[in-house]
């Protein structure tokens, strides 16, 4: 099979198993999208979902979060993980805003890159879920997912694997795509106990292979 036969079969497979594939951070515009993401790196969509709920309620302007000392900050958010950089970088993002972007969350991946604690992935979910253009963005479950279907080498950087998945995937796709993956990375092929015995695309997962055989071998030593 072609790589991209093969890419188009594994999104028509996961398209089936996850048909409402979407963003999962609450945010009501693209402030609040810049925000949550921000919030969540090395942290779950479903904390930062719970830490926004009053944080969004608090600050609704990029002068709203300047308008407190930074350790009040700190302790609004202080439930996820990181928080002091992330306080930090979030009164320095709106700052820059306020300076230089007019208040407003800038379109181009390049501005958004610019703000602090804003990095690719980052920039990536800004621009494909506020402004609709396309892009994918690579957290660890599409970046999971990839390496172990085959789509991207082991020791693939993300940013290899954001490149891999890109040419493989038409570039209307690539929100869709984005969105699938970490939907199938995180509630099927999880980095812990990932549920080979029923996936639909064992045959095409090495590691799900071996460690299907694994399990067999120490079933079969048991008995």
């Amino acid at each position: 099979m072609k790589a991209k036969d093969k890419m188009a079969y594994i999104l028509r497979v996961i398209g089936e198993m996850f048909p409402n594939a979407h963003c999962e951070l609450n945010h009501r515009n693209p402030f609040e999208l810049t925000i949550a993401v921000l919030l969540s790196a090395q942290c779950t969509d479903e904390t930062v979902n719970k830490v926004t709920a009053d944080l969004f309620k608090k600050y609704e302007t990029p002068a709203d979060y300047l308008s407190v000392p930074l350790d009040e900050l700190e302790q609004d958010i202080r439930r996820i993980g990181l928080y002091r950089n992330k306080a930090s970088h979030i009164q320095k993002l709106c700052r820059m805003l306020l300076d230089e972007f007019g208040g407003e969350i800038p379109h181009r991946h390049e501005d958004l890159t610019k703000l602090p604690g804003v990095g690719r992935k980052t920039a990536n979910v800004v621009v494909s879920n506020a402004f609709g253009v396309p892009a994918i963005a690579v957290d660890t479950h599409v970046e999971r997912v990839s390496k172990r279907l085959g789509i991207a080498k082991v020791d693939d950087n993300v940013l290899e694997v954001e490149k891999k998945l890109m040419k493989l995937v038409p570039r209307e796709l690539w929100t869709d795509t984005h969105h699938r993956l970490i939907f199938f990375g995180r509630y099927h092929c999880k980095a812990q106990n990932p549920q080979c015995p029923v996936c639909p695309l064992l045959d095409l997962c090495k590691e799900g292979r071996q460690r299907m055989k694994m399990n067999a071998d120490r079933k079969a030593k048991a008995n």
